[in-house]
């Protein structure tokens, strides 16, 4: 959540209030957070430097706006150009295409690049995982349960060939903002 309201304030800067609507306008669409815990990512990020506060209102509630800082926006390119980690090729992806605008032109097609390849990583696994389970004999006991367990991975293989094809095609139907 960090990095995505790393981006938030790149664009602009930003209250706590402005924030939560930006993920409702927004960023919900690829990832959710309530209030509070974007209250606690904005504590960190001040007590790690990579945000400060820009104003606070003269008025008696104080709203205070945030900004980034050098730090912080050098560890936002960071993020973005670096290699995608965590468990969900999704999770990692989407906020990366959302700020993508963010970067410079030359830089954006090496993030398509290796969206790509972890979505190309993850679609291989699957298919590893089908091609185990298409030697094996179903025990009987699992009869009505291997289905539906079957239909989950036929979903995740389904969802990765779109997700590989889907940024395979807009970098290419994109290559002067994509790829400089």
């Amino acid at each position: 959540m960090a990095h995505v309201i790393l981006g938030l304030l790149l664009l602009r800067p930003q209250s706590l209030y402005d924030l939560v609507k930006s993920f409702e306008a927004g960023v919900s669409l690829f990832y959710s957070a309530s209030s509070g815990s974007i209250r606690r990512a904005l504590e960190s990020l001040l007590s790690r430097g990579l945000i400060e506060v820009a104003e606070v209102a003269p008025d008696a509630r104080g709203r205070k706006t945030y900004r980034v800082t050098d730090a912080g926006a050098a560890e936002f390119r960071a993020w973005m150009t670096g290699p995608m980690t965590g468990p969900d090729a999704e999770a990692a992806a989407l906020p990366r295409l959302f700020f993508l605008g963010l970067l410079e032109p030359d830089e954006r097609g090496d993030v398509l690049s290796r969206i790509t390849a972890r979505v190309e990583k993850d679609l291989a696994r699957l298919e590893a995982v089908r091609e185990q389970l298409d030697g094996q004999e179903i025990p009987e006991e699992f009869g009505d349960i291997y289905p539906f367990q079957r239909a989950t991975l036929d979903y995740g293989l389904a969802s990765a060939r779109f997700a590989r094809e889907w940024f395979q095609r807009f970098a290419a139907d994109h290559p002067g903002r994509a790829a400089g």
